[in-house]
């Protein structure tokens, strides 16, 4: 297949670029990306001389843009998003702009242009809270906490409609929490590594107690690309890690891991509408197609682990500028021990 893949610079989409350009199926992909702040090309540099890779700087809200970059592609896979939670609280315009809007213009094009295959990558989050000993399958009720994982169900509700009333040929993935290298230091995993890395606070939001599904992103990406392949017209898959862990147990373990002391521990205040448990049924694609993860937790905390300590030039160009004004505006008002979070250094020797 001729693949588009939007926001194929960004954390998730370019470790697909890489992980199938890999694969002996001979898949070509047109790599479409605004490039906003966290899209970065350095992700995908180690394929940009692929005779099978093209990349195209654009916009998904941009229809004649969106149209030529989906000319001659058999399948999209729309990865393109705002996809952090703190970020959609403090500005939720965005969020709607890019998941909601972005979303309808790709499906406009896309049933337009006849595309063959359409997998919208969605997120366990729209399926809000999840109770206690209870596990979300994919008829679960979905009931997002915020901006961003309401637009996000908005943007799948969207996809649902078009194959109900146009019987256009789309599926939905809904993944757990991802971690894995390249993975832009806003997300918990890459801010717990880092501080503790750099020997700085680490920031735990509330008491810590937030139950959270982590997925290695290759395995996620290995089971997008079998509903890709060979999932069914209409249908949600759930992806998850089936690790699931208290987001405090999760800093203790990496400290561990980095041989750092718990006292870099910090609890600052917590999320507005912060999501207690997530919590995932994976049974389906695993009874369809056999899917199920292949990375430990702990294999892969040590993994990541290892990939930040030997990235120091990526992780300080990533930790400049817009990041660190973010960083600042999330973090600052919490906790004002908090600042010296700031000071965007990576000793790779650690």
């Amino acid at each position: 297949m001729k693949i588009l893949v939007t926001g194929g610079a960004g954390f998730i989409g370019s470790n697909f670029i890489r992980y199938v350009l890999g694969l002996p199926q001979g898949h070509q992909v047109v790599n479409y990306d605004k490039l906003t702040y966290a899209g970065n090309l350095a992700n995908v540099a180690s394929v940009e001389n692929d005779p099978n890779y093209r990349f195209i700087k654009g916009d998904i809200c941009d229809p004649s843009a969106v149209e030529a970059a989906m000319k001659g592609c058999d399948a999209v896979l729309h990865f393109a998003a705002e996809s952090h939670v703190d970020r959609s609280i403090y500005q939720p315009a965005t969020a709607i702009d890019t998941n909601v809007i972005g979303t309808s213009t790709l499906l406009q094009i896309a049933r337009a242009t006849r595309i063959s295959r359409f997998v919208q990558i969605s997120t366990d989050e729209v399926y809000g809270d999840i109770p206690q000993c209870t596990f979300a399958d994919e008829n679960f009720r979905i009931a997002p906490s915020s901006p961003y994982s309401a637009s996000k169900a908005g943007a799948d509700l969207l996809v649902l409609s078009y194959v109900r009333t146009y019987g256009f040929p789309a599926m939905i993935t809904r993944s757990s929490n991802n971690y894995g290298p390249f993975q832009f230091p806003e997300k918990f995993m890459p801010v717990m590594i880092m501080n503790a890395l750099d020997g700085k606070p680490v920031p735990i939001y509330g008491d810590g107690k937030q139950q959270r599904d982590w997925l290695h992103v290759e395995d996620n990406c290995r089971g997008i690309l079998v509903v890709l392949e060979r999932g069914r017209v209409g249908e949600v898959y759930n992806i998850g890690g089936l690790d699931i862990l208290e987001n405090l147990d999760l800093a203790k373990r990496l400290l561990r891991l980095t041989g750092k002391p718990e006292s870099l521990l910090s609890h600052v205040q917590d999320r507005p509408g912060h999501d207690r448990r997530y919590a995932l049924s994976c049974e389906k694609i695993k009874r369809e197609f056999g899917w199920e993860p292949k990375i430990s937790l702990e294999d892969g905390l040590r993994h990541s682990i290892d990939w930040y300590r030997s990235h120091a030039s990526w992780v300080n160009q990533v930790r400049s500028g817009e990041y660190l004004a973010y960083y600042q505006k999330n973090y600052d008002h919490r906790d004002s021990s908090l600042s010296s979070l700031t000071q965007p250094s990576v000793d790779a020797s650690r």
